[in-house]
């Protein structure tokens, strides 16, 4: 299969079929510097147009390695930029497939400059549209800006990410620590999934499907599911969100990103009562198909949980995408390396949550302690409900560790009396709904009925931020 098919054949692949209409299939280069003709850059090395992905209008362009290894020049950008001008107008997403060799030196600064107009049209459809980018083959350079500016990203297997190659890093080579590829990128956070083209493509064709077409558009789907049935996995699974989740959701729609990053917080989208929420959730272990555990983490906030979380729901909050939280935390990460970002990164956190204006729930599970605790959505940040399970712990620390404070020098006996009375009076879900910090105690098995009709409650919610032009943070 040649490169020119590839580059096509990965727009049909992604798009219902028959459904792409190409628009500028007869652009080529204009410079004609170091004996360049346009022959040789048909439809300048990018193809462009629109189609379908379950009937839903979507812009995509997808490069062309086999005409200068996809390099951009002016009017490849200029088409690229066309596409997002057309999508911004008609409120639909935009897909990109990336697959260049990076600028085209043979253009000079025509093509920096042309490069300059991607960055300035993707940030004038930043939270207007989705922008989604599949790469594939390489993404080096300035392109790897393209990828990084997307709401979404994903890489596949054998494709190179780099704004500088391994070898020129100082000290580093590609076979001792390959910067640029799949795996090392998504452990850094950089793209959202990695895997074979064929399964980049399906799970960009998935997530489509649960986002609105625009920041004014509904994300909705049908729904077939029992609104009111049980969820009897809930409690047991309550470590492990996106276990639970399959669950909890309707028919277990849950599509979670950025898995390889930060995993003691887990972020996707799901689908309750046939409306797609964001999902933020600490998660303090990770189990297979078959019910077995794999890994375990603490029940901390970390920089990197804390960063994706973040970024996360400030997509939500720009696309009206209500955000769900599921609650489980004791504290921060304490470690000499966290404690270099872990103030920025949860301020960043607790700066998101309480700027979004989209409805917010907060689920506490089992734990809910300290300042770590108010940092995940809580009804002090805005959240508008705040539902727990009955076990649940909410309060300002450990209880046996409050006891040994508040008992300073007096005997075991009396400080484990005082521990388990500070429990019952300032640690339990029951005394926060007292204080009205908790609105809903339900058991875990109730937590999808209780979810979707605080959805729907939510449905006409209207809030207003005081006038600014942006957050400084």
């Amino acid at each position: 299969m040649s490169s020119t098919s590839k580059a096509r054949q990965r727009i049909l692949s992604l798009l219902d079929e028959n459904s792409f209409v190409e628009i500028g299939a007869g652009i080529t280069a204009r410079a004609t510097d170091f004996n360049m003709h346009p022959e040789q850059t048909p439809s300048d090395g990018v193809i462009t147009g629109y189609g379908v992905v379950d009937g839903n209008l979507v812009y995509v362009y997808s490069q062309d390695a086999d005409v200068l290894g996809g390099s951009v020049g002016e009017m490849h950008a200029a088409k690229i930029a066309r596409i997002y001008d057309l999508a911004v107008r008609t409120g639909a997403p935009v897909v990109g497939l990336l697959d260049s060799a990076g600028l085209r030196l043979q253009e000079g600064v025509d093509a920096l400059g042309a490069f300059g107009k991607i960055y300035a049209a993707q940030a004038k459809a930043s939270g207007v549209v989705p922008q989604i980018s599949g790469i594939f083959g390489k993404c080096g350079g300035g392109l790897a800006l393209i990828a990084s500016a997307s709401d979404f990203a994903f890489m596949a297997d054998d494709a190179k990410l780099f704004v500088n190659a391994p070898n020129a890093l100082a000290g580093n080579v590609e076979e001792k620590n390959d910067t640029a590829a799949a795996a090392a990128r998504y452990a850094a956070g950089n793209v959202d999934g990695i895997g074979s083209e064929e399964e980049i493509l399906a799970k960009i064709r998935d997530l489509l499907t649960y986002l609105p077409s625009n920041n004014e558009d509904e994300a909705v789907c049908d729904n077939e599911d029992d609104l009111n049935r049980s969820c009897g996995n809930a409690a047991a699974y309550a470590a492990d969100p996106a276990s639970a989740l399959l669950e909890i959701a309707d028919n277990g729609m849950f599509f979670e990103v950025k898995k390889g990053y930060g995993p003691e917080m887990t972020t996707g989208l799901a689908v309750i009562g046939g409306t797609t929420v964001g999902i933020v959730a600490n998660c303090s272990a990770k189990y297979d198909e078959n019910g077995e555990k794999t890994a375990s983490y603490d029940t901390a906030l970390t920089g990197a949980g804390c960063y994706k979380a973040a970024e996360f729901v400030r997509f939500c909050d720009a696309f009206e995408i209500p955000v769900v939280t599921f609650t489980n935390v004791n504290g921060f990460a304490a470690t000499a390396a966290e404690e270099r970002k872990i103030a920025d990164a949860s301020s960043k956190l607790a700066f998101a949550f309480a700027s979004a204006t989209v409805p917010k729930i907060n689920v506490i599970t089992e734990n809910c302690v300290g300042s770590a605790g108010i940092v995940m959505n809580s009804a002090a940040l805005g959240a508008d409900f705040t539902i727990a399970y009955p076990e649940a712990t909410v309060g300002i620390m450990n209880s046996a560790a409050a006891a040994r404070i508040l008992c300073a020098g007096k005997s075991s006996k009396e400080i484990a009396e005082a521990a388990g009375d500070y429990e019952a009076r300032l640690n339990s879900a029951a005394s926060a709904a007292a204080r009205g910090y908790i609105d809903q105690i339900t058991a875990p098995a109730d937590i999808r009925k209780y979810l979707i009709g605080a959805l729907e409650v939510l449905y006409t919610k209207r809030e207003e931020l005081p006038s600014r032009k942006h957050s400084s943070k």
